[in-house]
């Protein structure tokens, strides 16, 4: 089996990309002395991230890429793009949870000050590898490597944080209204996340319609629930007259992490997030759709 070695600033990227997450991961593991919770999570974000680009590379390294059954144009500029993601949550997360408020300097402190450093260092890497695999004008390239494709990974990954922050604890059963926003996130995120696997396996030409025109539909689709709901949820849990609280209660500062209301204040930011990517993505899917005409 042929080994291709051809050197470029992406193999370069991909490579510190693989060396930082592997620091990351393995100083929290090594000398961090985590409890259970978030910082699995941290660990999980470094591993999947080293895991996900060492396959990258060796497939690349042996000329696999026909051999995978994944479109490659696809592939690697989507997993790049949820390494980010997970390496830019995890560099917020950890130092949040495990530095804020520590002024000492140990062994265990310098180990979690290491883990962050990396963290950040893995996400500027994954964050150049998508710069530098993205569709130029011009250029023919993969649905995921275009702007619309690019936001579909946004727009899922946010959803997901989404889904942490309404359901621990559950904070979408109080009201119907509440219920709808709940059912907008999972409508939005599912169909999405179809639209991703069916890009990355090259399944989008079985479609019994243009796969242009279905993007821009779903893409109005989204904008206008996402839309109603970016209207509803402040309304219902921070309005008085709806059962809602305005002001952030005094029992928050004594918290540690985030409380309820500081989750639902969490949700209305990031839903008015997702609103302004599916807006953003509805003008690249329509732009799409004329440019294929």
């Amino acid at each position: 089996m042929p080994i291709v070695l051809k050197t470029s600033p992406l193999l370069w990227t991909r490579l510190a990309a693989l060396a930082f997450a592997c620091v990351a991961f393995s100083m929290t593991v090594h000398g961090a002395r985590l409890p259970r919770g978030t910082g699995d999570f941290c660990i999980f974000c470094w591993a999947f991230s080293f895991a996900g680009t060492l396959l990258v590379i060796l497939v690349e390294l042996f000329n696999l890429q026909t051999r995978v059954p994944v479109s490659w144009k696809n592939f690697p500029i989507t997993f790049a793009c949820y390494a980010a993601l997970l390496c830019l949550s995890a560099s917020i997360l950890f130092p949040l949870y495990y530095l804020r408020g520590s002024a000492s300097q140990n062994e265990v402190q310098n180990f979690r000050i290491v883990s962050t450093v990396f963290s950040c260092l893995a996400t500027i890497a994954y964050m150049s590898e998508v710069s530098l695999t993205k569709a130029r004008p011009g250029e023919v390239a993969g649905y995921m490597a275009t702007a619309p494709g690019l936001l579909k990974v946004v727009e899922t990954f946010v959803a997901c944080i989404i889904f942490v922050f309404i359901s621990d604890p559950v904070i979408y059963d109080r009201h119907d209204s509440v219920k709808y926003c709940m059912s907008v996130y999972c409508i939005c995120f599912i169909l999405s996340a179809i639209i991703i696997l069916l890009c990355i396996g090259e399944c989008t030409g079985f479609l019994p319609f243009p796969f242009a025109r279905f993007l821009s539909a779903y893409a109005l689709l989204a904008v206008i629930l996402y839309l109603v709901a970016t209207i509803i949820w402040p309304i219902f849990n921070f309005d008085p007259k709806h059962g809602g609280q305005k002001q952030r209660p005094y029992s928050c500062s004594s918290t540690q992490g985030l409380c309820v209301w500081d989750k639902a204040m969490a949700v209305a930011v990031l839903t008015g997030v997702n609103f302004i990517l599916y807006l953003a993505d509805l003008i690249y899917s329509t732009r799409l759709v004329f440019v294929s005409a």
